[in-house]
This record gives C-alpha cells, structure tokens and sequence, in this order.
C-alpha cells in the first residue's frame, strides 16, 4: 500500500484564490466534505464533529461541556430542595443555595480545545456553503454560536472569555446569509427578508453590548446582509454571481474595500457556471 498521494493532488490541481471544495463517498459508504489546499486535501465529515472523533463519548467537546454543566447545575438544584426541606420555617435560603449558579468552569486548555474544535467547524460551514449545504452552514455556525457562549458564561480568565467574541457578528452573518439564501430556494422570499431583518438587529445588538453602538453601520457584515435584502425587496437577482458582481462593483465605486474584499471572496467560493 502507497502512502505518497502524489496522483491523488495532481488528479485535483490547487487553483490560487479559489476555495475547491467537492462532496465524495468514503470508503465507509457516507459522504465526505474534501478542500483543496495548497499542500494537500483536508477531508471532513459532513455530520457530527468534522474529524469523526467523539471525545470521551461525545459527539464533541462541546457537548461534553455543555453535559457537565447540566449535570452541575442538575446536582446544585437537587442538593438545594434537601436543604430547603431540611430548613426550619422562617429561616433564609440564602446566596449559598443557588441552584441557577453552576460551579462548573472551563480551563485555558478546555477553552483552548474547544477554539480548536470550533475552527474545523468553520471550515466545513465554509465548504457547505460553496457546496450550497445551507443546512449544514446554519447547524454549525449555530454550533459555534453556542462555543462562544459557553466560553463566555464559564471560562475562567477574562481572555477566553473575550477571545471569540470578535467573531460573533461574522457567524452571525454567515448564519443568516445561508438561512436567508435557503428561502429563497425554497421561494419563500417573505421569509428570507424577515431572516435578514432579525440577523441585522442580532448583530445590532452585538456592536451595542461591545459599546460599538457606532460602528454598526458601517460593519462590513450588516452592509452585506443589506445588500442582500435590497435584492431581494425589490427584484431576485438572475443569479447569485451577478448579484455579488453587482454589489462587489458597487462597494469599490464607494472606496469600500472591506466590503468588497468579502464580497470577492464569496464570488471566488462560487463555481463558476
């Protein structure tokens, strides 16, 4: 048996600034998410965690957290209901007897793991999206949502808990960019403008709690998702690619470049027809 993959890389040539994604059947008879990197393939699984492991029995580490912390906040109840049938009437529950307050906290290397963890998601919500899985782009970004809520809530250093959030307005955005382009397939155009309009005001909401009330307008993700829900208010676009042409033409007649450098990366995830 050959371990060199020379044939393979050259039966599927890297192409310079263009994400090559396909969908192929493993050996194990399910469907496989591959990329094309310069220096090789990276193969996902396109269901559960996308390097097929299950840390200590678990579909990720995410979920192992998330059961700790049910289990912790599960025994804290229980424990307070005994305390409370073991107090006298009158007598004060007191702060110590929060079951709301969960004791579980989450380590730099737990945190670092799941940042980890969270990055093999994000290519496969990537490649889904060229692939045109919007599904799969809603399920993990919302997958990633919950990785940087669950830092934020348990970490126990203020850095892990701040680190991911500098990404939480781009998720949010790619989340309603895929759930919005679905119900446009699916012709429901009246969804995907109230779609757009709830991920423009969750993102609102994110510049706000940062005390960045003021950048919001300007912030590269909502202008996409506004030029997207101006297409769609007045006309469907013929195509995709010719929306993002449209729009890509019109950010950089406004000197827009952060704009327009998302907006060419979005033309270049797209096969060409």
């Amino acid at each position: 048996m050959t371990i060199d993959l020379s044939s393979m890389l050259k039966e599927w040539p890297y192409e310079p600034g263009q994400i090559n994604v396909r969908l192929v059947e493993g050996e194990d008879g399910t469907p496989k998410v591959q990329m094309r990197l310069d220096l090789g393939i990276l193969q996902l699984e396109t269901v559960g965690r996308p390097d097929g492991q299950r840390p200590q029995g678990y579909d990720s580490l995410l979920d192992l957290h998330e059961a700790r912390i049910d289990a912790a906040r599960d025994e804290a109840a229980a424990a307070g209901e005994v305390e409370e049938g073991d107090r006298g009437e009158g007598e004060s529950r007191g702060d110590s007897g929060d079951a709301e307050e969960s004791v579980v906290t989450l380590s730099e290397e737990d945190c670092r793991a799941l940042r980890e963890e969270a990055v093999q998601y994000y290519h496969r919500y990537i490649s889904l999206l060229v692939l045109g899985d919007y599904d799969g782009v809603v399920r993990d970004c919302a997958r990633n949502l919950r990785v940087m809520d669950l830092c934020r809530d348990h970490a126990e250093s203020e850095e892990d808990q701040q680190v991911l959030e500098q990404f939480r307005s781009y998720v949010l955005m790619m989340r309603t960019r895929a759930l919005a382009t679905q119900m446009v397939t699916d012709d429901e155009p009246k969804a995907a403008l109230f779609v757009l309009d709830d991920g423009i005001e969750q993102i609102r909401r994110v510049y706000s709690d940062a005390g960045r009330g003021e950048e919001f307008e300007e912030s590269s993700e909502v202008q996409l998702l506004r030029g997207m829900r101006d297409e769609l208010g007045s006309k469907l676009p013929a195509s995709p690619r010719a929306e993002l042409r449209d729009r890509l033409a019109k950010a950089l007649e406004q000197e827009n470049y952060e704009l327009a450098a998302i907006l060419r990366d979005e033309l270049k995830m797209m096969k060409e027809g």
